[in-house]
């Protein structure tokens, strides 16, 4: 995406004009939106080829490095992991079939890295102050009410 326009336009009489930053900051949340789901799909890829190279026959193989995959939909914003290939490790050994268990092995790997996920994406929120540090470090305990004390 490319970045919008700038903030202020300077006219040669010496004539400042605002214009609306709404654009900029909607472009500056998709991406950190962005960044946030691309560095939570890179810890899940990771943390799903180490389990999938402790299943039997896998422990050498390059097919798990080509067939886990995730997807960071700009348009939709969201992100989507995967099996590439119908393989025997991929879909159906996630979901189960008539002759095999559902092994669960990507949905267990994003529930033991719930904590690792709420770090990176807290990361990621944090950024949002950083255009405006007077935003940072504020809390409810910050603000008094001109009134007194509310009770």
């Amino acid at each position: 995406m490319a970045l919008p326009k700038s903030v202020t336009k300077v006219d040669r009489q010496g004539g400042v004009t605002f214009i609306s930053n709404v654009d900029r900051v909607n472009h500056t949340l998709d991406e950190l939106c962005r960044a946030a789901l691309r560095d939570t799909a890179k810890l899940i890829r990771r943390q799903l080829i180490i389990k999938l190279k402790k299943l039997p026959g896998m422990g050498g193989s390059k097919r798990i490095y080509t067939s886990t995959q995730y997807w960071n939909r700009s348009r939709s914003k969201d992100l989507q992991m995967g099996f590439k290939a119908d393989a025997w490790y991929g879909a159906r050994s996630e979901l189960g079939t008539h002759g095999s268990p559902a092994r669960g092995i990507l949905r267990g790997t994003v529930y033991e890295n719930i904590d690792q996920i709420q770090q990176i994406q807290a990361k990621y929120l944090s950024g949002l102050s950083a255009e405006n540090p007077s935003l940072s470090g504020t809390s409810e305990g910050d603000y008094k009410s001109p009134n007194g004390d509310e009770s």
